[in-house]
């Protein structure tokens, strides 16, 4: 090409691009806007609540056929990129809640007008204070409780700076709350068998009946309870019974206690009779039919309670002691029978504690109770401690609505001329106005018939007065409507009348439609807080901080240390039988138990020797016991996190306990259980401990060890010889993250907090039982524990795929390659809700193990969106790299001269020309 050719080419590029330069467009990207999150929020019934229900599952294959044969259009290409993202096409947001439906029922026993201090509840009020209580609270997590310097020091909740799941978990607890109130049959059987079953806390008390303490038999309640629930079909459900029952007047004071008191357990020491003989007891089965009602129930109870109280009739303390006695021995206690046997077996029976006397209790089964007319009592920790059981800690009947029941005519008057002369005492000797005096004057007759005169049976003679005196006062107040008048006084008058005339103090109204006294809605509310905490510390608990999943073998693997060489496992001072026993009552039907025992010697083995020496340490512990008596103690114990760093380094691989996050299938429980002569604890205070990896025991031969709580004003004595309730405690811990039943998380502290009303119950976590069994509400407290790790779990999941999706935007040359994976990320979402649906309805209906079963397939549910999430946003990526422009051009009034111009200079550059004449 000739020169001139070559600058004829470049001359017509640069016109070109001159005069088309604001006609160029790179179509491919102006075309993309930055879309917005989507309105529509998965999980969302109200606008800043999210939660997830049926309407947001999406339609099945078929449906979805006729969207993707419509949006083949060209207006199913246009939702699909004004949407912005592929999550806002699919109508995805990310996920605040998951909710479990929980039900309760609140069952009121002497409540009918029968009871205590004839205290009735109207079905109004019941509605008003207890049916409405369907509170719905996240489960939550304590964060790693710091050791106190001592046993009553304040133990502080530090936050981690990382949590495996958030201490507020995304599962949310639904309760729904049903109240239930029995009738007066129901509330003579509960009466009747207090009577039958108390017998005195102290044999040798002379004093009169109305002066004595009473204990009432919790081993036969416990029939009482259970069957009451088998007949009105509850056992799908939490039941809370509140107990209301009239007062024996000989029987004024009684706790409720399982086993013997201390003085029934010294007239045993000193009785000869064996304990090993037949049972002369008789075996009481609490059943009848099934279609049996309330009455046919009360009078089968009644009918057996007088077979026991005929039995009990004229038989001495010794007589009732030696029975139960035996009753125990062949009884369905495991651990109370196994306490007994050790004991009578040794003879001297110096492990053999009495429980405490409570009046609020944990049942085997799902059911609690708090008693209002029997203690008060108290325990918790004896110095130093927080949310203590004291006398005042539970409503009381008498002392706020019967007091206000019982105030006579003399009381009443004084009160009144106690309310007059404080209302008028703010006057003094200044001048004040005749409407100032009325309007004191009705304040203090309305505030004293408010709260003296409303909801009593009898009238005070008083009241009536203040009747008569009211009327008096309405038609002075009438006489300020004259012209004479200031218009203050006038307007002070007409509001106080106003006032008046929707009073209702003084009304014949039935008792049953009597508004509410002022000691009335005390009561209630008191009792009200007693049952939400019922709900907080017994049914729904917070768990330790951490990811608790569910297994389906346990291999506890057992590793019992003694200082000596022993010759063989049976040798050893354990029950090995009662161990295993109590570990397998900790899993789920779910769940199988491996146990494999090993012995080790600190004589045979120098490293493990070391490793004890090492972790060993001694601590003086101040102690301020409950007379008040100060005194100090050196203790000896293990430190855990020296002894766990020495176990691991021992173990060759540096941790215990083989997990793998993605395989449920089998757990390793390594339990070191430490037996030593001198006293030994963990870490101080504790016989033993949860750690991340395993679980320390120790056990020592003192049979009683004076501890840092107290019931009742009388130190608790742990028998360091059997340990099991501690060891069951802690391993619960480790497998569960179940914590004791005072501790709770405070959202108003943002830490945990201890409340101790409800450490009660034969449980492994109450304080003033020695039973170690775990009950009905810890094994679903367990299981819910696995299935809140694993919703979270997905949930998280589940979000992280979603903001991926919210990421990827949506194109136009992205449409079609989406539309075939669109149908796999619809199937994987919609796996997904549907094992949250199906966890859930099995959580409400208490079926646990469906519930845990379901958990592996959630999680390959989980998973699956997220591969399907992420092949989604691979198969898309390679378009979006692929940069695709085009050039538009605008034709304007100025486009046709410029390509004349162009054609012109064409034509002059390229034109033929005449060939010259060579010249030689």
């Amino acid at each position: 090409m000739t020169s001139r050719s070559i600058f004829a080419s470049f001359l017509i590029s640069v016109i070109i691009l001159q005069v088309l330069a604001a006609g160029v467009v790179g179509a491919g990207w102006g075309s993309r806007k930055s879309g917005k999150s989507s309105a529509f929020s998965l999980f969302n019934l109200r606008a800043k609540s999210k939660f997830w229900n049926e309407a947001v599952i999406h339609g099945d294959f078929d449906d979805l056929g006729s969207v993707e044969s419509s949006s083949s259009s060209k207006m199913g290409l246009l939702n699909y990129t004004k949407s912005g993202s592929i999550a806002n096409y699919l109508k995805l947001s990310e996920i605040e809640s998951l909710y479990l439906p929980i039900p309760v029922n609140f069952i009121f026993i002497g409540f009918d007008g029968k009871g205590n201090h004839e205290f009735k509840l109207g079905p109004e009020e019941i509605e008003r204070w207890f049916t409405k209580i369907d509170h719905v609270f996240e489960h939550t997590r304590v964060p790693q409780i710091e050791e106190p310097s001592n046993a009553f020091s304040k133990s502080s909740f530090e936050g981690k700076s990382s949590h495996q799941l958030p201490l507020f978990s995304h599962v949310n607890y639904n309760f729904s709350v049903h109240a239930i109130q029995m009738g007066e049959k129901v509330t003579s059987v509960f009466e009747h068998a207090i009577e039958v079953l108390s017998r005195k806390d102290n044999v040798s008390d002379t004093r009169d009946d109305d002066q004595v303490l009473w204990q009432v038999d919790m081993d036969v309640m416990d029939y009482l309870f259970t069957s009451l629930i088998d007949y009105l079909e509850l056992r799908n459900a939490y039941n809370i019974f509140v107990l209301n029952p009239k007062r024996n007047m000989k029987r004024v004071h009684y706790g409720y206690r399982r086993g013997l008191s201390e003085s029934e357990i010294n007239l045993l020491k000193e009785g000869k009779r064996p304990l090993y003989g037949k049972h002369p007891m008789l075996k009481f089965a609490w059943t009848t039919t099934e279609d049996v009602d309330t009455v046919e129930w009360s009078n089968a109870c009644s009918d057996v309670l007088k077979s026991m109280e005929q039995l009990y009739q004229g038989k001495d303390a010794a007589s009732l002691v030696h029975n139960i006695g035996q009753r125990i021995l062949h009884g369905s206690n495991v651990d109370l029978r196994l306490l007994f046997k050790k004991e009578l077996k040794s003879g001297e029976l110096d492990g053999l504690h009495p429980e405490c006397l409570t009046d609020t209790w944990i049942g085997r089964d799902r059911w609690a109770f708090v008693d209002l007319s029997a203690g008060p009592f108290t325990w918790g920790p004896a110095v130093g401690g927080l949310g203590v059981r004291t006398e005042l800690s539970l409503p009381n009947v008498g002392t706020t609505v019967g007091a206000v029941a019982e105030i006579t005519e003399t009381e009443a008057e004084h009160k009144l001329q106690d309310a007059i002369q404080e209302r008028f005492a703010v006057f003094g000797d200044q001048e004040h106005q005749a409407i100032d005096v009325l309007l004191a004057e009705i304040d203090i007759y309305e505030l004293f018939a408010f709260k003296h005169c409303r909801g009593r049976k009898s009238k005070l003679a008083l009241c009536e007065e203040l009747e008569e005196r009211m009327r008096d006062l309405k038609n002075e107040l009438r006489g300020f409507e004259g012209e004479e008048y200031d218009e203050s006084h006038k307007k002070k008058a007409i509001e106080a009348l106003k006032r008046m005339e929707n009073w209702n103090l003084f009304s014949e109204t039935p008792e049953e439609f009597h508004n509410y006294t002022v000691a009335r809605d005390t009561f209630l509310a008191h009792l009200g807080a007693t049952l939400w905490g019922s709900m907080r510390h017994v049914i729904s608990p917070s768990t330790a901080d951490g990811a608790y999943h569910h297994y389906e073998k346990i291999s506890f693997q057992l590793y019992f240390i003694t200082q000596d060489k022993v010759s063989r496992i049976e040798k050893l001072p354990v029950d090995l039988r009662s161990i295993m026993d109590g570990l397998s009552s900790l899993l789920l039907p779910s769940q199988a138990p491996q146990f494999s025992p090993h012995m080790l010697t600190l004589s045979d083995d120098p490293a493990l020797a070391m490793a004890f020496s090492v972790a060993r340490r001694a601590a003086a512990v101040p102690l301020l016991l409950v007379n008040g008596t100060y005194r100090s103690t050196v203790r000896s114990y293990l430190d855990s996190s020296i002894l766990q760093h020495q176990l691991r380094s021992l173990s060759g691989h540096g941790t215990f306990g083989e997990k793998h996050p993605y395989s449920k299938t089998t757990i390793e429980v390594p339990i070191f259980w430490f037996i030593h002569n001198d006293p030994l604890l963990v870490d101080k205070h504790y016989l033993a401990k949860a750690l991340s990896d395993m679980v320390i025991v120790v056990q020592s031969s003192s049979a009683s060890w004076e501890s840092h709580l107290q019931c009742n004003g009388q130190s608790l004595l742990w028998d360091l010889r059997l340990p099991i309730k501690a060891a069951l405690a802690a391993t619960a811990e480790h497998l569960a993250g179940l914590l004791p039943l005072h501790l709770v998380y405070s959202h108003a502290h943002e830490s945990a907090i201890e409340d101790w009303i409800w450490s009660v119950g034969c449980n492994p976590y109450s304080i003033t039982s020695q039973g170690w069994l775990a009950s009905r509400f810890q094994s679903d407290t367990i299981a819910r524990s696995y299935i809140v790790t694993a919703l979270d779990e997905s949930l998280q999941l589940i979000n992280s795929a979603i903001r991926l999706l919210i990421m990827e935007r949506t194109t136009a040359q992205s449409f079609k390659l989406f539309k075939s994976q669109e149908q796999n990320l619809v199937y994987k979402y919609n796996s997904v809700i549907s094992f949250w649906r199906r966890i859930a309805t099995a959580t409400g209906d208490l079926r646990y193990r469906d519930a845990v079963n379901l958990l592996s397939l959630l999680e390959g549910a989980s998973r699956g969106f997220m591969e399907a999430a992420n092949a989604t946003i691979a198969a898309l990526h390679p378009i979006h790299c692929t940069k695709q422009r085009k050039v538009h051009v605008e034709v304007d009034a100025s486009t046709v001269p410029a390509f004349l111009v162009v054609l012109a200079v064409l034509w002059f550059v390229l034109r033929p020309r005449k060939p010259k004449a060579k010249i030689n």
